[in-house]
């Protein structure tokens, strides 16, 4: 028997495809609204559904930067194959995107029991929502935003892309504030840190949910949940991409930072009350 039936797909897709890449934290909130009705946040098929239904959202991300995706794969491509291609700056860029996500992994397989076991937990989503706001508050002042996408370096690239540790260990901490606010850190501009978040979370997502599907099927979950969450989720994300990267091309994240302040608190508020259980 599943344990999400297809209205809660519906809702968590909605759920997901909204705050996938806005830097609220995806994670933290598909574990509250899971909580509120009633589902088990570390029963393992639940997990896994919940990383399954993320690939919606990265396909949302590659129907909308599929003609940069084109552009710096065909780099990448042309570099392999010429060596005089191999200062370009898409073929640079598409070799640190790789070499990014490489610690994501090595986390990610080695810390697995812990990410689906005690760090699960709605407290540890309720601290890192509060944490996790402030950094992004200090990274927003911090930041001088004067360096474009084209400024983007090999260093860069890595420090953003193990940023999402974080998220990794701390749900609630949010995959795309940590990975912009480690880019406003490094002086990029917010609209180049929004754009280095989406691509660096291209592969990694994607691995996720694919290496989550088998676990997800074997759990007894039926496919017709998972299809509906990714379904929405896809379009949804879609949607909000293209919201959010106007967005910060004219607005600070403070809005994002006091949102997560409030629903951390109130998390808080609802795990002391007994009103859910973490």
């Amino acid at each position: 028997m599943s344990a999400i039936n297809v209205g809660q797909a519906a809702i968590l897709g909605v759920v997901e495809g909204v705050t996938e890449f806005l830097p609220v934290s995806s994670t933290g909130h598909l574990k509250i609204t899971e909580g509120l009705m009633g589902i088990q946040v570390d029963d393992t098929s639940v997990v896994a559904f919940t990383a399954v239904i993320q690939v919606g959202a990265i396909a949302a991300v590659l129907l909308y930067f599929f003609k940069d995706i084109v552009r710096i794969v065909s780099a990448w491509g042309r570099g392999l194959a010429n060596r005089s291609e191999r200062q370009h700056h898409d073929y640079k860029f598409a070799w640190w995107v790789i070499y990014a996500t490489i610690p994501i992994v090595i986390v990610g397989l080695a810390a697995k029991p812990l990410i689906d076991g005690p760090l699960a937990s709605l407290w540890v989503v309720a601290a890192s929502l509060i944490v996790g706001s402030i950094l992004m508050w200090a990274a927003d002042q911090m930041g001088r935003h004067k360096r474009g996408e084209q400024d983007i370096t090999f260093k860069d690239s890595m420090l953003v892309g193990s940023s999402q540790i974080l998220a990794l260990l701390f749900p609630g901490f949010s995959r795309s504030g940590a990975t912009m606010s480690t880019g406003l850190i490094l002086d990029l501009d917010r609209v180049a840190a929004t754009r280095l978040s989406f691509f660096l979370g291209i592969p990694s997502l994607t691995g996720a949910g694919l290496y989550e599907l088998k676990d997800a099927v074997g759990a007894g979950m039926d496919v017709t949940p998972l299809i509906v969450g990714t379904v929405v989720s896809f379009v949804v994300a879609y949607a909000s991409i293209a919201w959010l990267l106007k967005f910060v091309a004219r607005h600070s994240f403070n809005a994002f930072v006091i949102y997560r302040i409030i629903i951390g608190a109130l998390l808080l508020a609802l795990l002391g009350t007994g009103v859910l259980n973490a």
